[in-house]
């Protein structure tokens, strides 16, 4: 299958760091699949996702997304991926449809394309009836689904996530899994990054798992399991690749 991203020897030190947070990765992501990123606390994945979001400059090495590279083609980057952070970008103060209206004019979309886009998004994630309710008065679940709508309005090619369903209901992360899977199979590729394993084993297609800025395993979620002697799970297979060690980070 098709390469969407690649990856090649990718690094990352941050300025008075002593190590790399991402150290020598390579990485081929094909068209259409659900890429999990799965790691502890400062394993790298989030800096490592901020840098093909174009969040953060590599220190060294390059990758591009759809053929094109951030040093060469910038702003055609930006028009095809979509980022949903953990924090949640949206304006508190704002409507959930005037939140949805401003980033959608961001992305140039015609105004009758993205009311219309707006209003089925809306729909798909149950919150049509608090269209007009200010987000600030909306639950985490709410927030979270309306937060992910804001980052696909304009239908990107490849979508990345930060803890999608972090601090959720259970009714609003089968919300959220199901919109996200309905985008994967229109064509939109998902890098994801959860601490929930087990939704990360139903959920991805692949899987990297990275430790200390490094890729220590790759492949489908049956795959890993099967290559870990007793491993009966993807949490099998995590501890005994990042081990048991705590990762508190302040």
């Amino acid at each position: 299958m098709e390469n969407i991203i690649e990856i090649k020897n990718l690094y990352k030190k941050y300025k008075n760091a002593e190590e790399f947070s991402v150290n020598d990765i390579s990485l081929n992501i094909s068209k259409n699949e659900i890429y999990g990123i799965l790691g502890p606390n400062g394993a790298g994945k989030t800096t490592l996702i901020s840098m093909l979001s174009g969040l953060i400059k590599p220190t060294l090495g390059s990758f591009t997304i759809n053929g094109l590279s951030p040093q060469k083609n910038s702003s055609k980057l930006k028009q095809i991926i979509g980022v949903v952070p953990q924090e949640y970008a949206l304006y508190p103060t704002l409507t959930a449809k005037e939140n949805l209206m401003f980033f959608g004019s961001l992305y140039g979309l015609s105004h009758k394309k993205l009311r219309d886009t707006i209003d089925e998004s809306l729909e798909l994630m149950g919150l049509s009836k608090f269209a007009g309710k200010k987000v600030d008065q909306f639950s985490g679940g709410m927030k979270r689904r309306c937060n992910l709508i804001a980052g696909t309005l304009h239908n990107p090619k490849v979508l990345f996530l930060d803890e999608p369903t972090v601090g959720v209901d259970v009714q609003s992360k089968k919300a959220i899994i199901d919109y996200l899977l309905d985008l994967n199979k229109k064509g939109t590729c998902i890098i994801y990054t959860s601490h929930h394993l087990s939704e990360a084993e139903e959920f991805c297609t692949q899987i990297a798992i990275i430790d200390h800025g490094k890729i220590h395993a790759t492949g489908t979620p049956d795959e890993l399991v099967q290559r870990v002697a007793n491993a009966e799970n993807l949490e099998d297979v995590f501890i005994s690749l990042t081990g048991k060690e705590l990762r508190d980070v302040v």
